[in-house]
């Protein structure tokens, strides 16, 4: 769910008073993220809009998501000044840990708000792996040792980024619509050229699961369709993009179902972005439509962060 600044803080957001309310909510999150239950903030790009002075201060990627190629972003489901997510086996546990966050960040309301669930879910080979509303699995691409999540997503030193957001990443989250209904009027076969995989994660050329495909081998797209999804994603498999991907269906009823997107990187650029244009015109496009999400930082664990955050903001409460 994101959130934002409420009443008078929404107005004024002097430094003072935004580190307060940054206090507030991070306490609340870190209050829940226990027994069961791991729950973390994101920083939006609107809460260093005029309260926090000194441009270093921001993340140097971060900023408003802009529209892609076929999206329609619904503003009342768009952006945020801080996302709160909130995870684990328990559907009852996340939702009240979810309300509870609510509760306690005085100075804050509900901006937009969806509920995922993640069917089949489970690990293989180190890999969360689960299965969309197109009936596909998910997170074959994602690495399978803590080490390689690390480098795709985690920020460094050395990368332009000021001290307190080191450790920390970049989260991008999309609510992707699923056209569930025209999907399943295709045949298995034309859904997995579409998608450039079978069903059960297997690749077109008969390569195994586990072993990259010969995309080299297949230069006119004869086995995997160059405008098949994992093609344009990531038309090199020895070099995969740099993220981590952790999606999550979702399901409002009145056939608004699909996929609440999400991935991780040091970079959007390099990352979330520079996919995102190669899946300008695939194959899969008519099915899908992008209604909100947004760009978000996920400070480094722990809270001194807040302190690196504010320290040019003295003399300015």
């Amino acid at each position: 769910m994101a959130l934002d600044l409420a009443g008078d803080l929404a107005g004024r957001r002097k430094p003072a008073e935004l580190k307060a309310a940054l206090a507030r909510v991070q306490r609340s999150v870190a209050a829940v993220d226990r027994g069961g239950v791991d729950a973390w903030l994101a920083l939006g790009s609107r809460i260093f809009d005029g309260g926090v002075p000194g441009g270093a201060q921001r993340p140097r990627r971060l900023r408003a998501m802009p529209p892609s190629a076929g999206d329609l972003l619904d503003p009342e489901q768009s952006h945020g000044d801080v996302l709160v997510q909130v995870t684990g086996a328990d559907k009852r546990a996340v939702r009240e840990a979810a309300e509870r966050v609510v509760g306690r960040a005085a100075g804050w309301r509900v901006r937009w708000r969806v509920d995922g669930f993640r069917d089949e879910n489970r690990v293989e080979d180190g890999k969360g792996l689960s299965r969309n509303p197109f009936h596909f699995t998910e997170g074959f691409g994602n690495p399978g040792t803590e080490r390689e999540v690390v480098d795709r997503a985690v920020v460094r030193r050395g990368q332009g980024e000021p001290d307190w957001a080191v450790g920390g990443s970049y989260q991008v989250v999309r609510i992707v619509r699923f056209a569930t209904e025209l999907w399943d009027k295709d045949s298995v076969r034309e859904q997995e050229r579409i998608i450039g995989r079978r069903r059960d994660g297997r690749w077109l050329d008969g390569t195994p699961v586990g072993e990259q495909p010969g995309f080299a081998a297949d230069p006119d797209g004869r086995a995997t369709p160059l405008d098949s999804h994992v093609r344009r994603a990531a038309p090199d498999r020895r070099n995969p993009p740099p993220l981590v991907r952790r999606s999550y269906n979702y399901d409002r009823g009145s056939g608004d179902r699909g996929l609440v997107f999400s991935c991780f990187q040091r970079d959007l650029a390099t990352g979330f972005e520079a996919v995102q244009k190669r899946l300008e015109g695939e194959a899969m496009a008519k099915y899908v439509l992008t209604t909100g999400g947004g760009y978000f930082f996920v400070p480094p664990p722990g809270d001194a962060w807040i302190d690196g955050l504010f320290a040019q903001a003295t003399g300015n409460a």
